[in-house]
C-alpha cells in the first residue's frame, strides 16, 4: 500500500497521458479478441467450442500490460469493467451485443443459468489478483500474470490436446469433469514455459520496476507454480477452475516465495 501512495503523490499529467493511452489500447485489443470470435462463429466459420476458447485464449492476455501502468489503479478498473460486461452477457440480455456474446461462447454447462459462468469466473480471477497485488505488492506482479497466464493458455492448451489426443482418462467423481493424462501433461509443460517466461522477463531481465529474481528462483517459482496449477486444475469442477486456478495458484506461489 505504501507502494502506492508513493506512486499517487509523485503522479504528473505526463504520467496521466501516458495512461489513458495505455488505457485506450487495451480497451482497443480486448475488444477485437472479443469481437473477432463472436463474429466468426455467428457466421458459422467457427465452433462455439472455438470461439469459446479463443476468447478464453487472447482476452487474457491484457494482463501483460500491467506492470507497464505508471499508475496500476488503472488496470484494475479495466479489469473489473470488464467482468461486469461478462457479467450482464447472458440469454435474456436486452443488449444485443452481451445477448450475442452468451450465444457465441456459452457451454452446455451454462445452459441451466443462462450467463456466461466460465468467463464470469475468468473475469473475477483476473481482477481480484490484479487487485490485491496493485494494492499490496505492485512490485510483484510477476506472481498474478503467472497464474493468469496459466489459466487462460495452458487450461486452453490442455483442453483442445486431452480432447483431441487424450485417451488414459482421469476421473475424480465430485468434480463431474474427466480429464487426461496427456491433457494434464500439457498443462503442466506449458505452465512451465510460460511462468519460466514471465518470472525471466518480469523478475530477472527487469525492464520496469519488479522485484528482482536470479535465474535459480525463476526455474523453481516456474516448477513449483506449474505443479501447484496443474494439481489445481485435476481436482476443480470445470465450471469454476477459472476461478481456483489462477487464485489458487497465484496465492500458494506468493506465500511460498514469502517464506524464502
Amino acid at each position: 500500500m505504501q507502494k502506492l501512495l508513493m506512486i499517487i503523490a509523485n503522479y504528473t499529467t505526463s504520467d496521466l497521458l501516458y495512461d489513458l493511452a495505455l488505457v485506450g489500447i487495451a480497451y482497443g485489443y480486448v475488444l477485437l479478441a472479443i469481437a473477432i470470435p463472436v463474429f466468426l462463429k455467428k457466421n458459422n466459420i467457427i465452433s462455439k467450442f472455438h470461439a469459446r476458447k479463443i476468447v478464453h485464449l487472447f482476452a487474457g492476455l491484457i494482463v501483460l500490460v500491467v506492470p507497464f501502468f505508471i499508475m496500476p489503479l488503472f488496470a484494475v478498473f479495466i479489469a473489473l469493467s470488464l467482468a461486469i460486461v461478462v457479467f450482464f452477457s447472458s440469454r435474456d440480455s436486452s443488449v444485443k451485443q452481451l445477448q450475442e456474446l452468451y450465444e457465441s461462447i456459452g457451454e452446455e454447462a451454462e445452459e441451466r443459468s443462462g450467463r456466461l459462468e466460465g468467463p464470469f469466473f475468468y473475469s473475477v480471477s483476473i481482477t481480484l489478483l490484479i487487485a490485491i497485488f496493485v494494492f499490496f505488492a505492485p512490485d510483484r506482479l510477476y506472481f498474478p500474470i503467472c497464474g493468469i497466464l496459466i489459466m487462460i493458455i495452458s487450461d486452453t492448451f490442455a483442453s483442445v490436446i486431452g480432447k483431441k489426443y487424450g485417451t488414459v482418462k482421469i476421473k475424480i467423481a465430485y468434480t463431474g469433469t474427466e480429464r487426461t493424462v496427456e491433457g494434464s501433461l500439457t498443462f503442466f509443460i506449458s505452465a512451465f514455459v510460460l511462468c519460466f517466461a514471465a518470472f525471466s522477463f518480469f523478475g530477472l531481465l527487469n525492464p520496469i520496476n519488479q522485484h528482482e529474481l536470479t535465474l535459480r528462483t525463476v526455474i523453481v517459482y516456474s516448477f513449483i507454480t506449474a505443479g501447484i496449477g496443474t494439481v489445481i486444475e485435476l481436482l476443480s469442477p470445470s465450471t469454476i477452475d477459472d476461478l481456483t486456478v489462477p487464485i489458487g495458484t497465484t496465492m500458494v506461489i506468493y506465500l511460498l516465495s514469502l517464506l524464502g
